[in-house]
């Protein structure tokens, strides 16, 4: 294993809940490909996200990194742009030229592009003060922060065996996994003055959207048949459906203990 392959292991462990434990499941270069191309995307989302960069600010990072990766990355002129900001900046993001390095050479394109989309996407909804008024608003806010995550690993799917996957239904599998993800941190967004549900909808709402996605992600992992593959999607997605479950009880999370259940029967139902 080389510094950067061990270095984007370790900062993966510390950035994602969702992705981590599902990427050790992949197995030596698909596992590095994965990971480089989570990282690219989360080192923009923490722009995003940044608790204290002004929206002004936050478009302007957004929208110049998404032009760079338009073309040959160029390290000098990205950390020239942060300059300003390194301080406030978390290392995920300012070492993005590290994670499209660690990425193959036949598949960074597709995740130069993909992540130069979200980032742009996410500068348009910075602007928009993230106002969701309408499902349509909601689907387009979830394309770009999810549901362009899993275009972006069905590529890496077929780049890696051929593996085909439907595109409409990554970009739900994306999409459900993002929705469960608001309605659990529904007090979190609300003490930031942020609210994802569109005019007129109520919680019971947000739930069947929600599982309505969870349902297509259902039917985008029966076209895979390759076992590393399948264990990598069929996690996460168990654990969106029982998450939700646990929320349907009143639970705020699902336990540390469940989370491992729900890990290592997922485990049996791949390796059986």
């Amino acid at each position: 294993m080389t510094n950067l392959q061990h270095e984007s292991m370790e900062m993966l462990r510390d950035t994602s809940r969702t992705f981590f434990i599902p990427i050790t499941f992949l197995k030596d270069k698909l596992m590095y490909t994965v990971a480089s191309a989570y990282l690219c995307m989360r080192a923009i989302d923490e722009i995003e996200d940044h608790e204290t960069l002004d929206h002004d600010t936050k478009e302007h990072l957004l929208l110049a990194t998404s032009e760079l990766l338009k073309k040959p990355f160029d390290q000098a002129t990205y950390t020239k742009l942060l300059s300003p900001y390194e301080k406030t900046l978390p290392a995920v993001t300012k070492r993005l030229g590290d994670w499209i390095k660690l990425c193959p050479s036949g598949i960074v394109d597709k995740v130069k592009s993909a992540t130069s989309e979200m980032a742009t996407g996410m500068a348009k909804w910075v602007q928009r003060d993230w106002i969701i008024r309408t499902k349509d608003d909601l689907d387009e806010y979830t394309y770009y922060v999810a549901g362009l995550v899993g275009t972006m690993l069905s590529d890496i799917w077929r780049w890696h065996d051929n593996t085909e996957t439907d595109h409409e239904l990554a970009i739900a599998f994306g999409r459900g996994l993002q929705a469960v993800n608001m309605l659990r941190n529904q007090d979190e967004d609300d003490l930031r003055g942020v609210n994802f549900m569109p005019q007129h909808w109520n919680e019971a709402d947000l739930f069947a959207y929600a599982k309505a996605n969870l349902k297509k992600a259902d039917e985008y992992i029966e076209a895979i048949d390759n076992p590393q593959i399948l264990l990598f999607c069929k996690t996460p997605l168990q654990l969106a459906h029982s998450t939700l479950e646990a929320l349907t009880k009143g639970k705020e999370k699902m336990s540390r203990e469940e989370v491992h259940e729900v890990v290592e029967d997922v485990k049996q139902q791949v390796n059986h």
